[in-house]
């Protein structure tokens, strides 16, 4: 017999490993130094800071961190879209 909530604890599952994989990303850093400008980005693609010639400019990152917010609410929007287009 097929049960409707069956799917509920793949779920869970899915979304407790989301959870987890985004808090070790969150831990996680690169640091790229080219050219005289250092960005260091944390693993969940968040700007911690950018350095231009030594000079820390966190206006710049926090501009990129707004709009890499703006482009996920985006995409978020649009999956929320698709996935009421096909029920």
């Amino acid at each position: 017999m097929f049960n409707p909530l069956g799917g509920l604890g793949d779920l869970q599952k899915l979304q407790q490993q989301a959870k987890q994989m985004q808090e070790a990303l969150q831990k996680e850093q690169v640091v790229i130094d080219q050219n005289g400008v250092k960005v260091t980005l944390r693993g969940d693609q968040v700007i911690e800071s950018i350095e231009v010639d030594g000079i820390i400019e966190n206006r710049i990152a926090d501009a990129v961190n707004a709009a890499v917010k703006k482009t996920q609410e985006l995409a978020a929007r649009k999956l929320i879209e698709i996935s009421s287009q096909q029920k």
